[in-house]
């Protein structure tokens, strides 16, 4: 088992492709075979996979959630942190902050069109934590 912390470039609110990101990190320690855990060290943001293709699904997630989870409610008592910050951690809880992925003959084994997305939640951009763990 291998295990390596991944700080990740500033990200502004939305949702982003990392896939790249996390190979260039760890490419060189993928097995043959085996499983790739990540976890994210945060509660305003996720990690997901998703199409990786079109851009426009990235607006679209970002206008759903919004959409889905609104910021301003009344009910909200975890206010001091900004307007942003309940909201996220609600989408957090939805998205959820880990992701395990088949590894076959040292790649990741995401279908064509999947990549890895950091979502980002909070408003302004800030540099996240992910903890890879590979499984042989």
């Amino acid at each position: 088992m291998l295990q390596k912390e991944i700080l990740l470039p500033k990200f502004g609110r939305g949702y982003h492709l990392i896939t790249d990101i996390l190979l260039k990190e760890i490419g060189e320690m993928l097995p043959e075979t085996g499983l790739l855990h990540l976890f994210i060290q945060h509660t305003s943001a996720s990690i997901m996979i998703n199409e990786n293709f079109e851009d426009s699904v990235r607006d679209d997630l970002e206008a759903a959630f919004n959409d889905i989870v609104k910021e301003d409610l009344d009910y909200y008592t975890h206010i001091t942190e900004g307007s942003d910050d309940m909201p996220a951690h609600i989408k957090v809880a939805m998205i959820g902050t880990d992701l395990t992925i088949p590894i076959t003959n040292r790649n990741l084994n995401l279908g064509q069109w999947q990549g890895v997305y950091i979502c980002e939640f909070r408003n302004n951009p800030r540099r996240r934590n992910i903890v890879a763990t590979i499984i042989s």
